[in-house]
């Protein structure tokens, strides 16, 4: 069964009834290496390049009876631009020795 959420598709989903946690996998479940707490208390798992693998949603029941629907904010990433990237863009020729 998969399960779609924004562009992500979940391939693998269970569900613990006794504590309304929801587990969704992309691809087999396996232990991440990094995860972080969304603004809704669910969590998200990244895999060793930040992609996300897994997301854990806590009172799932609960909430879509709520409020119909499941909402899991995803950070956006961080951009960043190294100075000697736009050295020539800000017309700063010096700014590439920094590089």
């Amino acid at each position: 069964m998969a399960v779609r959420m924004g562009n992500l598709s979940f391939d693998h989903a269970s569900y613990d009834a006794a504590s309304d946690v929801l587990y969704l996998h992309i691809g087999k479940p396996r232990p991440a290496e990094d995860a972080e707490e969304t603004a809704e208390g669910h969590v998200l798992r990244y895999d060793e390049h930040g992609r996300v693998i897994g997301v854990t949603v806590v009172n799932a029941r609960w909430v879509l009876e709520r409020e119909g629907a499941i909402t899991v904010t995803v950070p956006q990433p961080q951009l960043r631009i190294e100075a000697g990237d736009l050295a020539k863009a800000l017309e700063l020729a010096g700014l590439t020795e920094l590089r």
